[in-house]
């Protein structure tokens, strides 16, 4: 059955081969993306010619800009079947080398933008009794490497949101996933889309050649991983498709799309839950 679905962050990656996938698949697909007049404008006139897709310009930082957005859609549409939280950015240096300001930065877009999607959907997915909200991470959501801190944490973050969003919309038939894709070659990752990085040079100098050769060895590892695993950022839209189209109540809280992990994401994941399950346990019986 064909949903509505809004998408965030779609001028690149991920958020644009899910709006042509689940478009492809018969969805009604809001794509949603910012500056479609100017630095967007050709993305969003790639999008809005295929069939079922609509883009509304939409500015996540923005309380006013989502607000509009949201309540845009919904006159037109009558409700919001399905949220992805896919709109992020990356970020990577030394957390010393990072200004509070910096960080602010990297929290609005990757943690408060997905907050301010949730409050802007919800009460209408409440109303309905129904909803799924995906939302897009990182790794296998429970541990942090070296020089992309900031970043890690704000994905971290969002996990936790899903989490505990899981069990208080429970009652109102809402759904919440994540998905942990690992590395893939999306702009995000292969420079051509700005990130926010560690912008104290001061300290960064400080650090060293030690560092710098840490670093360069860390994104060396990630990129020759990504090569050797033939990474396809098609794979993330397809996994996005699949969850839509699971009945209700057997979709996972967390959905790793990772072949890099082979398999450790998925063991870590379900050693969490059952950790998780037993602890719960000790406090509640």
């Amino acid at each position: 059955m064909s949903k509505t679905i809004f998408i965030t962050g779609t001028s690149t990656g991920f958020g644009k081969l899910t709006a042509v996938t689940l478009a492809n698949a018969g969805h009604s697909v809001i794509a949603g993306m910012r500056n479609t007049n100017d630095k967007n404008a050709a993305a969003a006139k790639e999008l809005g010619a295929i069939e079922n897709i609509e883009v509304v310009d939409i500015d996540v930082t923005d309380d006013a800009s989502v607000n509009k957005a949201i309540e845009k859609v919904i006159t037109k549409y009558g409700k919001i079947d399905v949220l992805i939280n896919n709109a992020a950015v990356s970020g990577f240096g030394l957390l010393e080398g990072y200004s509070i300001d910096q960080v602010r930065k990297m929290f609005d877009v990757n943690v408060y933008s997905v907050l301010r999607m949730y409050q802007a959907v919800l009460p209408s997915m409440r109303k309905e009794r129904n909803g799924l909200v995906i939302n897009i991470t990182t790794g296998a959501s429970g541990h942090t490497l070296p020089f992309m801190v900031p970043y890690i944490a704000s994905k971290l973050v969002v996990e936790s949101f899903t989490e505990g969003l899981q069990d208080e919309l429970a009652d109102y038939g809402i759904e919440n996933v994540s998905i942990q894709p690992g590395v893939y070659p999306t702009e995000m990752n292969n420079g051509s889309k700005a990130g926010i990085h560690a912008d104290k040079t001061e300290i960064i100098e400080e650090y060293g050649e030690s560092a710098t050769e840490k670093f360069n060895a860390l994104g060396t590892a990630l990129f020759g991983k990504m090569a050797q695993f033939d990474m396809n950022p098609q794979t993330i839209a397809d996994g996005i498709l699949e969850l839509v189209s699971m009945k209700k109540g057997e979709r996972p809280l967390r959905f790793p799309l990772d072949a890099i992990a082979q398999g450790t994401d998925k063991e870590f994941i379900e050693a969490r839950a059952n950790i998780k399950a037993k602890w719960v346990a000790a406090y509640t019986n």
